[in-house]
């Protein structure tokens, strides 16, 4: 259902195709679903790949920055990933890192807008505990990546409440005994989330 095209001289295979796909559906099992329903294409490049961005500083100054990327999630509904990191993400599969995973639910986070970390959940009631676990969560990894100290979850999650979720669920599926031995709350909210559970 889903485009796959690859770019810079990249020429999908089949064995590509089903990589990530098969990467991918782990967020949507038990779920009923309609695969993904705002994503559009699936562009796949040979390996990490440049993207020039502007940003603003503290003081308000936008600087232009080149950024290197093994993966991006679009609202509008493109996933971008680099094929060497996808063979990497699966090939070790507890080590808490998949690309795939990580774009992936970012899709499910914007398919009510931007990614925030607050994806579409069964029920509204949901919601209220959700920002409560994620919230503490999420503060607990941003005091970690303050200090230096070493942590679960990448770092890369204290970013914001978006890439938080996505980390996160990438140390969901590939580190369940972790996640639920050393933060018990949120491996509940994301097996609640995601209709499964890893450890099982």
């Amino acid at each position: 259902e889903k485009p796959f095209i690859g770019c810079d001289g990249l020429e999908v295979t089949d064995e590509m195709r089903v990589t990530i796909a098969a990467q991918a559906c782990l967020l949507i099992l038990n779920r009923r679903t309609d695969y993904f329903a705002n994503l559009r294409q699936i562009l796949l490049y040979p390996g990490a790949f440049i993207v020039d961005r502007v940003h603003a500083d503290s003081a308000g100054v936008l600087q232009d920055r080149r950024q290197v990327l093994s993966g991006e999630s679009w609202s509008q509904g493109q996933v971008i990933l680099s094929w060497d990191d996808v063979v990497a993400g699966a090939a070790i599969a507890d080590d808490g890192r998949n690309v795939v995973i990580h774009e992936f639910a970012h899709q499910l986070d914007q398919q009510n807008g931007y990614a925030n970390g607050a994806p579409i959940l069964a029920r509204r009631a949901h919601y209220q505990r959700w920002a409560r676990v994620l919230g503490e969560a999420f503060a607990q990894l941003q005091e970690q990546a303050g200090r230096g100290e070493p942590s679960l979850l990448s770092h890369y999650g204290a970013t914001n409440p978006a890439e938080f979720f996505a980390v996160s669920s990438e140390a969901f599926f590939e580190q369940p005994e972790r996640v639920a031995a050393e933060l018990p709350a949120l491996y509940a909210e994301l097996a609640r989330f995601y209709r499964v559970n890893p450890l099982s």
